[in-house]
């Protein structure tokens, strides 16, 4: 039986570590057989889709994080209004992360068995 998780992140990418603690149960996640994973970024979460996140050696990259969820196969949509609020243009973000709505996270947390709120 397949198992399907929403992760909703909301905050910033640095400053806490709700995301990377997030990030963390996501990575542990799709590595289990039969399982799926949908990201949802909103609020200031969407600055953890931007491309090109520098960070110093032996400090937690959440672009690196979230590239590898989607290398197992985890979907990332970023909240079309929020990164607007931001001025992030869609050519900004991490390749395979894409700009959503929230009609389409209304769907996703109907597809989900369980939503996880970071």
């Amino acid at each position: 039986m397949d198992r399907k998780y929403l992760f909703i992140l909301n905050d910033a990418p640095y400053g806490s570590e709700r995301v990377y603690n997030g990030l963390r149960l996501v990575v542990s996640l799709v590595k289990g057989e039969g399982v799926t994973v949908r990201i949802f970024l909103m609020g200031d979460a969407v600055l953890c889709g931007l491309s090109g996140q520098v960070t110093p050696n032996g400090y937690y990259n959440i672009e690196r994080m979230l590239t590898a969820a989607i290398r197992r196969g985890a979907e990332v949509g970023a909240c079309g209004t929020c990164l607007e609020a931001r001025g992030l243009h869609d050519k900004l973000l991490v390749q395979s992360v894409r700009r959503s709505s929230l009609e389409e996270l209304t769907q996703w947390t109907l597809w989900a068995d369980h939503v996880m709120i970071f």
